[in-house]
């Protein structure tokens, strides 16, 4: 006679607020890669230039900022190329606006899904974040690029031992990225109006990050606000091992990571929370 009374799996309603469900998550990995390869196929399956996109968006809002804020307006670049200082910032806030903004609707676009078949729900906003991590490989090597050909013009750049902090900085835009979205997400269930503000607040806070501006040139009464936004040591410290110019600091850096890991865990809880009704509420 066959025994099942054994299982792999057991699926219930209640479980601890901190039962985060990582080894399902791990169970479920190949779930997570085809979803990767899902979201970069899907969004150019019907374009012209296909990934072309990838190299075009960020090329044309370089030279824009540096046309309006670098020619017109005449903003300090802190001794730095316009284009070359405008493609760090842009290229590290495309990867963490992306991120934000993808997982903040991850319950709205896919509760389709989520109602008829059983994943680990952190699959998706994790798969949202690798593929997003594939486009800014991409556009790294369009500021690789531009890194190359102006060492050869200008003789202002000066990378350093700093730059080895480049994964580190990519793990704490992931990690800020996902726990926000996450926790935007989860709100938006109840609150859908949340969904069209995180767009305009997204461009909003670009401006108060060091995206267009060096740190050094921000005026001192808001200096200490722009630098409580942890995206301005991440963009500052990137600027300074790769370029030699920024304003590099352990304590802001400590800072964003202690705001990464405390908004990562917060997101994660309220997501895994959120998720066990939230088909209700959608």
């Amino acid at each position: 006679m066959t025994d099942y009374t054994h299982h792999h799996w057991e699926i219930t309603a209640e479980h601890s607020l901190f039962d985060l469900k990582l080894k399902d998550t791990w169970e479920y990995r190949d779930l997570l890669w085809l979803l990767v390869r899902r979201d970069f196929v899907s969004a150019y399956k019907q374009t012209i230039l296909g990934p072309l996109w990838f190299f075009i968006q960020p090329l044309f809002v370089t030279l824009i900022y540096t046309l309006v804020f670098g020619k017109i307006a005449g903003i300090s670049t802190d001794h730095l190329p316009g284009p070359l200082f405008y493609m760090a910032g842009v290229t590290l806030w495309n990867y963490f606006s992306d991120c934000i903004t993808k997982t903040s609707t991850v319950f709205r676009d896919n509760a389709g899904i989520f109602g008829k078949v059983y994943f680990p729900r952190l699959i998706m906003p994790l798969s949202i974040i690798i593929s997003n991590l594939v486009r800014f490989a991409v556009q790294l090597l369009l500021f690789f690029g531009f890194m190359l050909y102006f060492s050869f013009s200008v003789t202002t750049i000066h990378p350093n031992i700093y730059l080895l902090l480049f994964p580190v900085l990519i793990v704490l835009i992931a990690a800020i990225g996902l726990g926000s979205g996450m926790i935007i997400s989860s709100l938006t269930t109840k609150y859908r109006d949340l969904a069209f503000l995180v767009t305009f607040g997204m461009q909003l806070l670009m401006y108060a990050t060091t995206v267009i501006y060096p740190l050094s040139s921000a005026p001192s009464t808001y200096k200490w606000l722009i630098a409580a936004n942890p995206m301005t040591a991440i963009i500052e410290t990137f600027r300074y091992g790769f370029l030699g110019h920024g304003s590099f600091s352990w304590g802001m850096l400590g800072y964003s990571t202690a705001f990464a890991i405390v908004v990562m865990t917060a997101g994660t809880v309220i997501f895994t929370r959120v998720e066990r009704n939230f088909v209700d509420t959608v």
